[in-house]
């Protein structure tokens, strides 16, 4: 039974539509295919040193160590869904902008590599690197936009579709010093080496959701409307690359 694994930072209302999604694929390639949801990255990471993945919808930076060090192979990527990240502070903390955040103020965080990497490159625009800040790890989006509106943190860091799904109550407290336009970098779909001989049926079934009114469903619960396009090894190669260039 391949497992299928679901990067634990997509918003909670989408916990149902990756079970729909999962539901589907198993149908169209008639494989019983076992959804896994990990709660946190650590619980993600356990997983994968464990061999339980055989296909992953990966965020960008975890998705170039797979490929790069344990040669998972590319599938699909989701069209016009960029991941971007929003940098936000509580309403009532006073800060409007991104160059309002000095250094040795307190940012509320999950563990989402990636996020932290673009946010980093953002906060150059104000001076200040991962050492002039003091870091705050949370659980979850949720948490963070708490710890900004109590004033546990000065600041936040979000996947921005995490963030724009915030309840408006929650929203309305907080205001967006900065939101990252890159383009270039996405959450993907990889599968296990040894699954290769699936991967065409598995992309395929994919990329055909968006062309029935069902698969339209599933992708509209994950906010996808334009479905998934095939990622090819060269894609992946410059996505890749566009993250070191940001780690460099």
């Amino acid at each position: 039974m391949p497992n299928l694994l679901i990067a634990p930072d997509f918003p909670p209302e989408h916990f149902g539509g990756w079970h729909i999604f999962n539901t589907t694929l198993q149908r169209d390639t008639d494989n019983n295919i076992h959804l896994l949801t990990p709660h946190s990255a650590e619980e993600q990471q356990q997983m994968l040193e464990q061999n339980q993945v055989d296909i992953i919808y990966a965020n960008p930076f975890d998705a170039a160590s797979l490929i790069r060090d344990k040669n998972f192979l590319p599938v699909v990527k989701p069209v016009k869904n960029p991941d971007e990240m929003v940098i936000a502070a509580g309403s009532a903390s006073g800060l409007a902008k991104l160059t309002d955040l000095k250094k040795g103020m307190k940012i509320a965080i999950t563990n989402n590599r990636d996020v932290k990497l673009i946010g980093l490159r953002l906060l150059e625009a104000a001076n200040l690197t991962e050492a002039d800040l003091e870091w705050v790890e949370v659980p979850s989006f949720q948490a963070a936009a708490r710890h900004a509106i109590q004033g546990k943190a000065d600041a936040a860091f979000f996947v921005a579709s995490s963030f724009h799904s915030l309840s408006e109550m929650t929203k309305n407290q907080m205001a967006v010093l900065i939101e990252s336009h890159i383009t270039d970098i996405t959450h993907v779909i990889l599968m296990h080496p040894e699954q290769s001989e699936f991967l065409p049926t598995v992309r395929q079934s994919i990329i055909n959701m968006k062309d029935t009114d069902a698969g339209r469903r599933v992708l509209s619960e994950l906010n996808m409307p334009d479905g998934f396009d095939e990622l090819t090894q060269e894609d992946a190669e410059f996505m890749i690359d566009l993250m070191e260039t940001l780690l460099d």
